[in-house]
Protein backbone atom coordinates (compact mmCIF):
# COMPACT_ATOMS: atom_id res chain seq x y z
CA UNK A 1 0.00 0.00 0.00
CA UNK A 2 1.51 3.50 -0.73
CA UNK A 3 1.12 6.51 1.25
CA UNK A 4 -0.69 9.42 -0.61
CA UNK A 5 1.09 11.89 -2.94
CA UNK A 6 0.88 15.49 -1.36
CA UNK A 7 3.32 18.37 -2.62
CA UNK A 8 3.48 19.36 0.77
CA UNK A 9 3.17 16.00 3.58
CA UNK A 10 0.64 17.11 6.14
CA UNK A 11 2.39 15.56 9.43
CA UNK A 12 -1.15 15.09 10.82
CA UNK A 13 -2.03 13.09 7.35
CA UNK A 14 1.07 11.11 7.75
CA UNK A 15 0.40 10.00 11.35
CA UNK A 16 -3.38 8.88 10.74
CA UNK A 17 -2.15 7.61 7.37
CA UNK A 18 0.39 5.58 9.59
CA UNK A 19 -1.93 4.17 12.55
CA UNK A 20 -4.67 3.32 10.24
CA UNK A 21 -3.55 3.21 7.14
CA UNK A 22 -4.01 -0.34 6.62
CA UNK A 23 -7.32 -0.44 8.12
CA UNK A 24 -8.69 1.69 5.54
CA UNK A 25 -7.13 -0.68 2.79
CA UNK A 26 -8.46 -4.03 4.21
CA UNK A 27 -12.00 -1.74 4.88
CA UNK A 28 -12.05 -1.16 1.16
CA UNK A 29 -10.84 -4.26 -0.12
CA UNK A 30 -13.41 -6.15 1.80
CA UNK A 31 -15.98 -4.17 -0.13
CA UNK A 32 -14.29 -3.45 -3.51
CA UNK A 33 -12.71 -6.99 -3.79
CA UNK A 34 -10.00 -5.79 -5.76
CA UNK A 35 -6.61 -4.80 -4.11
CA UNK A 36 -5.91 -1.73 -6.65
CA UNK A 37 -9.41 -0.34 -5.81
CA UNK A 38 -8.36 -0.70 -2.72
CA UNK A 39 -5.40 1.76 -3.16
CA UNK A 40 -7.28 3.78 -4.94
CA UNK A 41 -9.67 4.55 -2.05
CA UNK A 42 -6.97 4.69 0.66
CA UNK A 43 -5.77 7.56 -1.78
CA UNK A 44 -9.09 9.27 -1.99
CA UNK A 45 -10.14 9.10 1.89
CA UNK A 46 -6.60 10.37 2.50
CA UNK A 47 -6.71 12.94 -0.25
CA UNK A 48 -10.17 14.27 0.94
CA UNK A 49 -8.54 14.78 4.45
CA UNK A 50 -6.19 16.99 3.09
CA UNK A 51 -8.30 19.30 1.41
CA UNK A 52 -10.89 19.07 4.22
CA UNK A 53 -11.21 23.28 5.11
CA UNK A 54 -10.55 23.40 9.01
CA UNK A 55 -7.46 20.66 9.00
CA UNK A 56 -7.83 17.04 10.22
CA UNK A 57 -8.41 16.85 13.65
CA UNK A 58 -10.30 14.10 14.57
CA UNK A 59 -9.35 13.06 17.67
CA UNK A 60 -10.48 9.71 19.08
CA UNK A 61 -12.88 9.21 16.82
CA UNK A 62 -10.24 8.59 14.04
CA UNK A 63 -10.63 5.52 13.61
CA UNK A 64 -14.09 5.48 13.25
CA UNK A 65 -14.51 8.13 10.95
CA UNK A 66 -11.72 6.42 8.66
CA UNK A 67 -13.13 3.67 8.49
CA UNK A 68 -16.77 4.92 7.52
CA UNK A 69 -14.95 7.22 4.66
CA UNK A 70 -12.73 3.98 3.67
CA UNK A 71 -16.51 2.18 3.11
CA UNK A 72 -18.11 5.01 1.73
CA UNK A 73 -15.93 5.56 -1.00
CA UNK A 74 -15.79 1.97 -1.83
CA UNK A 75 -19.47 1.73 -2.20
CA UNK A 76 -18.97 5.68 -4.74
CA UNK A 77 -16.26 3.47 -6.70
CA UNK A 78 -18.51 0.64 -7.32
CA UNK A 79 -22.00 3.08 -8.13
CA UNK A 80 -19.71 5.31 -10.28
CA UNK A 81 -18.36 2.08 -11.69
CA UNK A 82 -21.95 0.25 -12.24
CA UNK A 83 -22.68 3.57 -13.90
CA UNK A 84 -19.71 4.28 -16.89
CA UNK A 85 -19.43 0.14 -16.84
CA UNK A 86 -15.68 0.53 -18.41
CA UNK A 87 -14.31 -1.73 -15.41
CA UNK A 88 -15.96 -4.66 -14.76
CA UNK A 89 -15.88 -5.91 -11.46
CA UNK A 90 -13.17 -8.96 -10.53
CA UNK A 91 -11.32 -8.61 -13.44
CA UNK A 92 -8.92 -9.91 -12.89
CA UNK A 93 -7.02 -11.58 -9.37
CA UNK A 94 -5.80 -9.91 -6.76
CA UNK A 95 -2.60 -8.86 -6.94
CA UNK A 96 -1.94 -9.88 -3.20
CA UNK A 97 -1.41 -13.16 -2.52
CA UNK A 98 -2.72 -13.51 0.91
CA UNK A 99 -5.99 -11.64 -0.57
CA UNK A 100 -6.64 -14.10 -3.15
CA UNK A 101 -9.74 -17.01 -3.57
CA UNK A 102 -9.63 -20.02 -1.77
CA UNK A 103 -11.63 -22.88 -3.47
CA UNK A 104 -11.44 -26.44 -4.53
CA UNK A 105 -10.90 -25.50 -8.77
CA UNK A 106 -11.31 -22.99 -11.61
CA UNK A 107 -14.93 -23.54 -11.41
CA UNK A 108 -15.75 -22.99 -7.78
CA UNK A 109 -13.59 -19.86 -7.86
CA UNK A 110 -15.47 -18.39 -11.32
CA UNK A 111 -18.86 -19.31 -9.36
CA UNK A 112 -17.47 -17.67 -6.55
CA UNK A 113 -16.36 -14.22 -8.22
CA UNK A 114 -20.10 -14.35 -9.60
CA UNK A 115 -21.64 -14.52 -6.55
CA UNK A 116 -19.28 -11.84 -5.27
CA UNK A 117 -19.89 -9.25 -8.19
CA UNK A 118 -23.65 -9.50 -8.27
CA UNK A 119 -23.69 -8.96 -4.81
CA UNK A 120 -21.39 -6.21 -5.52
CA UNK A 121 -23.53 -4.95 -7.92
CA UNK A 122 -26.63 -5.40 -5.70
CA UNK A 123 -25.15 -3.94 -3.26
CA UNK A 124 -24.71 -0.49 -4.93
CA UNK A 125 -28.78 -0.72 -5.48
CA UNK A 126 -29.36 0.18 -1.79
CA UNK A 127 -29.34 3.53 -0.17
CA UNK A 128 -25.96 4.91 0.61
CA UNK A 129 -27.27 4.83 4.62
CA UNK A 130 -28.28 1.22 4.67
CA UNK A 131 -25.45 -0.11 2.21
CA UNK A 132 -23.13 1.36 5.08
CA UNK A 133 -24.91 -0.51 7.29
CA UNK A 134 -25.01 -3.77 5.77
CA UNK A 135 -21.57 -3.35 4.84
CA UNK A 136 -20.38 -2.91 8.40
CA UNK A 137 -22.06 -5.66 10.07
CA UNK A 138 -22.12 -8.18 7.53
CA UNK A 139 -18.20 -7.43 5.95
CA UNK A 140 -16.57 -5.39 8.71
CA UNK A 141 -18.35 -7.58 11.37
CA UNK A 142 -19.42 -5.19 13.74
CA UNK A 143 -22.26 -5.54 16.18
CA UNK A 144 -25.64 -3.60 16.06
CA UNK A 145 -24.71 -1.23 19.26
CA UNK A 146 -21.02 -0.31 17.56
CA UNK A 147 -23.01 0.41 14.36
CA UNK A 148 -25.27 2.24 16.38
CA UNK A 149 -22.34 4.39 18.16
CA UNK A 150 -20.31 4.89 14.90
CA UNK A 151 -23.40 6.41 13.17
CA UNK A 152 -24.65 8.08 16.32
CA UNK A 153 -28.20 6.43 16.06
CA UNK A 154 -29.84 4.30 18.04
CA UNK A 155 -29.62 0.34 17.57
CA UNK A 156 -33.08 -0.03 16.65
CA UNK A 157 -32.72 2.29 14.10
CA UNK A 158 -30.15 -0.39 12.96
CA UNK A 159 -32.14 -3.50 13.44
CA UNK A 160 -34.42 -1.63 11.31
CA UNK A 161 -31.94 -0.95 8.75
CA UNK A 162 -29.97 -4.62 8.44
CA UNK A 163 -33.66 -6.33 7.96
CA UNK A 164 -34.71 -4.21 5.07
CA UNK A 165 -31.25 -4.59 3.19
CA UNK A 166 -31.32 -8.31 4.20
CA UNK A 167 -34.40 -8.59 2.56
CA UNK A 168 -33.93 -6.56 -0.25
CA UNK A 169 -30.43 -8.47 -1.13
CA UNK A 170 -32.32 -11.98 -0.67
CA UNK A 171 -34.85 -10.71 -3.06
CA UNK A 172 -32.18 -9.65 -5.16
CA UNK A 173 -29.98 -12.52 -5.47
CA UNK A 174 -32.35 -15.44 -4.75
CA UNK A 175 -32.49 -16.74 -8.16
CA UNK A 176 -28.73 -16.60 -8.18
CA UNK A 177 -28.09 -18.27 -4.62
CA UNK A 178 -30.93 -20.74 -5.46
CA UNK A 179 -28.70 -21.81 -8.57
CA UNK A 180 -25.75 -22.85 -6.73
CA UNK A 181 -27.42 -24.69 -3.66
Amino acid sequence: MTKPETSNADPAIEGLFQEHGSRVFRAAYRVTGSASDAEDVVQTVFLRLLKRPGGVELGDTAGSYLHRAAVNASLDLLRGRKRSRAVPLDDQSPERPELQDSGDGPEVRVESREVRSRFREALTRLNPRAAEVFVLRYVEGYGNTEIAEILETSRSSIGVTLHRSRARLKDELGALLGAES
